[in-house]
């Protein structure tokens, strides 16, 4: 909740500002612009949708890399539907790739950091074994 009020002021004072440097016919333009850009984004999503498969199917990207990529283009899209000159910038900014990975790679390093790499279990997991070598003799004594 508080984190919505934050954004809820910012907002405020981002299209206050901007509002009375261009005026209100402007505004209203870019309103009808911003949500017009973010409709045809949903609408030509199929394609970004194919080039991050395609992106994905050459092991540029990988599977998370892949779903993040995806919900950023329909979350840009969203916010720049909504009206806000704070909304619409953050929109933009989730289109291009460069913000986006920068996002992604500023929240996967702090996950990636928690959690043990696979070399870290399996020595972890070695540690507890203790290692033993049973010798058959086949040979019976009589």
């Amino acid at each position: 909740m508080i984190y919505f009020l934050i954004y809820l002021f910012f907002e405020v004072i981002v299209s206050v500002n901007i509002s009375s440097a261009i005026g209100g016919l402007n505004t209203f333009f870019e309103i009808m612009l911003s949500a017009f850009v973010g409709i045809s984004i949903l609408i030509n999503f199929r394609s970004t949708l194919s080039e991050n498969m395609s992106a994905f199917s050459m092991s540029r990207i990988d599977l998370e890399e892949f779903q993040r990529l995806n919900i950023f283009t329909l979350v840009g899209a969203f916010l720049l539907i909504v009206p806000g000159f704070l909304t619409d910038i953050l929109g933009l900014m989730l289109q291009f790739s460069v913000f986006t990975k920068m996002l992604v790679n500023r929240f996967t390093a702090k996950s990636h950091m928690n959690r043990p790499t696979h070399h870290q279990t399996t020595i972890e997991k070695e540690d507890n074994v203790i290692d033993v070598e049973i010798i058959h003799d086949d040979t019976v004594k009589h």
